[in-house]
Parts: C-alpha cells; sequence; structure tokens
C-alpha cells in the first residue's frame, strides 16, 4: 500500500483522537502507520532532504490542518487532544475529511487565506501548473515560511511577559543593535504584565539610543496609543523609536508617524514573526536545498 497523502490521514487521526485522550505524535505516528498497513520500508522513507521521515511529515500537516479548523488542540509540544467540535464532528461520522470538508470552519478558511492570499484552490492549482519548476519551488517555500510565521506569532501570543522580553531582546541584538547581549539586558529591563519598554543603543558604539515599546496587544492599535508613544519619545528627548505589537496597526497610525519629526518604526505581529525567521530567532532549520545550474565555462575548451 502507498503513503496515504495528508488529506487520508486526517479522519483516522481524528478518530484516534477520538478517546478525548492525551496523544503524543510519535504514537499516532506507529498507530496510523499500522492502520494504513505500511510496510518498513515505507515507515522509513525519507524526504528528499534527508530530515524527515514522509509518513510522519504527511501526518504533522494533517494534524496541523485538524487544528486549525478547530478540531484538535496542541496540549504541549509534539502532543495533542481532540477539542469539543472534533467530538462533535466525530458524532455525525463523516465519510471523509479533507481540505473541501474543512473550508466550513471560519478558522480554517482564515488560515488559507493567510497561506495562499486566493481561495480558489483550482487556480491556484493551475497557476502552478504553469510555473517554472524554479518558480513552483518559489512558491512552495513561501507557503512553508508563512505557516511558520502563523505558528510562530500564535506561540509568542501564549508565552508569558518575560519570554517576550527575552525575545524582543535578543531579536534586537540579532538585526545588530544593543551591543552585547548583556547591554541589551539591561537597557530593556522594565517588564509588565503586558510587555516591556525601555531603550537600546542604535549601534555598538552607543552614538544614538532607541526607544523602545513593546506590547502584546489583541486588538488593533490605533493612533492615539502612537500618539502617547511619540510623546514618550519626546519627554525621553528621544529622537527614535521602535514600537512592536504581536496584533497589528491602523492605517491612521502608519499615516501619523510618516508625518510627525520622530522616527518611529512600527511592527506588527507578522512583521515580527518574519524578522524571527531572518534571524533564526524561535526556529531551526529543517532542510537547505542548493539549486544548480550548468557551470558553462567548465565546458569551453580552450
Amino acid at each position: 500500500m502507498a503513503i496515504p497523502d495528508y488529506q487520508s490521514i486526517m479522519l483516522p487521526f481524528l478518530k484516534l483522537a477520538g478517546d478525548k485522550a492525551e496523544h503524543s505524535l510519535r504514537e499516532a505516528n506507529d498507530i496510523l502507520a499500522q492502520s494504513f498497513q505500511l510496510t518498513e520500508d515505507e515507515k522509513k522513507e525519507l524526504l528528499p532532504s534527508g530530515q524527515q521521515e514522509v509518513f510522519f511529515n504527511r501526518l504533522g500537516w494533517a494534524r496541523t490542518y485538524l487544528k486549525k479548523s478547530g478540531l484538535v488542540d496542541s496540549t504541549r509540544r509534539g502532543y495533542f487532544k481532540i477539542t469539543d467540535r472534533g467530538v462533535a464532528v466525530l458524532n455525525k461520522k463523516p465519510e471523509k475529511i479533507d481540505v473541501q470538508f474543512l473550508e466550513q470552519f471560519q478558522e480554517f478558511k482564515d488560515f488559507r487565506a493567510l497561506r495562499h492570499k486566493k481561495e480558489d484552490e483550482d487556480i491556484e492549482t493551475e497557476e502552478i501548473a504553469k510555473s517554472t519548476p524554479e518558480e513552483a519551488l518559489e512558491t512552495a517555500y513561501q507557503r512553508l515560511r508563512d505557516d511558520l510565521a502563523a505558528d510562530l506569532l500564535q506561540q509568542i501570543k501564549t508565552s508569558s511577559p518575560s519570554l517576550f522580553e527575552k525575545l524582543v531582546v535578543e531579536l534586537l541584538v540579532k538585526m545588530g543593535y544593543g551591543g552585547s547581549r548583556h547591554d541589551a539586558g539591561k537597557a530593556i529591563g522594565k517588564s509588565g504584565d503586558e510587555g516591556i519598554d525601555g531603550i537600546i543603543k542604535e549601534d555598538r558604539l552607543g552614538l544614538d539610543i532607541i526607544y523602545i515599546q513593546a506590547k502584546r496587544w489583541d486588538a488593533t492599535v490605533g493612533r492615539p496609543e502612537v500618539q502617547k508613544f511619540a510623546g514618550a519619545l519626546q519627554g525621553q528627548r528621544a529622537r527614535k523609536g521602535i514600537m512592536i505589537t504581536t496584533s497589528s496597526f491602523s492605517q491612521d497610525a502608519h499615516d501619523y508617524v510618516s508625518r510627525i519629526d520622530s522616527k518611529i518604526v512600527l511592527i506588527d505581529g507578522k512583521r515580527l514573526a518574519q524578522f524571527m525567521i531572518d534571524n533564526n530567532l524561535g526556529v531551526s532549520p529543517l532542510a537547505t536545498y542548493d539549486i544548480k545550474r550548468i557551470d558553462s565555462d567548465y565546458f569551453t575548451e580552450e
């Protein structure tokens, strides 16, 4: 029997969780591999990167789609449990669970919109079919990156204030601000329930300083909050500031900072997650692919 695709795994995965107990992904991998009657060779078959088994990778994607639909929930790293919605779905005894089935849940539709920026799967498939191999690879890479960014942002929102403070400090240091990690940690040391505030050196020599406000807001940050921050800058006689939020900024807030004398950079949750990915903070490389082409000079005879 061939290794099933991730959509074929979703219903058996949800049925496995139907006992309402906590399960690990590795446990699910062993049970479902046996359920699909996979051979030892099929269970050990690796992705082209050689970093992960094909079946375990597809199992992980099945879990991700069910999680984004609210049918299962992550209880801790590598573990999952069925939700009340998942139980209700199983009680209806569906013949299969696939992407089309999950479209009934708004959370999944929002997730798909974030990933693909299109909701028409047929159009997207047609576009991919017209792409060159390099373009298709780039599209797949961007999907993986968008998924990672969404998961990373969700993780940030559920982290403790102290971890959020550490995250902001380490990110700014990795981006070249604040000098050493020790110096930056001392500069940004005022922690609160919803975030941190402080100052950090713009460069290693400390030729200028940047005032920082970082908050784990849930709602969109509007102009009034940004105006308060601008006022704080004036009180500190600071010319530059960075305002970081796990949510987003309104267009009015962006328009405001573009018109004032102080230089304020607004970093929303999506941009924060992208910066973390670019600087390898809170993420680790899974695989690396080298795209090569013919070296024409090698085949040129003198």
